[in-house]
């Protein structure tokens, strides 16, 4: 994690045990509750998360910052896009 990701408060999503499309859907309400540039984090179950989660962030001009393991799934974490962006 860089040293502006520490700095920054994350909102955290639980998504652990969900399938899609349901880690995506919570992260979608999520992410409209914060200002462009928050970060959001994901801890996901689902095989199929990190694919999904950057294909997503392409879609909506997120950031996909990371996807690292965490337990038996992945800690993912997006920047979202700026304010204004016509698919935020």
């Amino acid at each position: 994690m860089g040293d502006n990701d520490r700095m920054t408060t994350a909102r955290l999503i639980d998504a652990r045990g969900l399938m899609c499309p349901e880690p995506i859907r919570l992260a979608e309400l999520a992410i409209r509750e914060l200002d462009g540039g928050g970060l959001l984090r994901v801890l996901a179950t689902d095989p199929a998360a990190p694919i999904d989660f950057e294909a997503w962030c392409l879609r909506r001009d997120h950031t996909f910052l990371a996807c690292e393991a965490e337990g038996e799934g992945w800690e993912i974490r997006v920047r979202k896009g700026a304010v204004g962006s016509p698919r935020t």
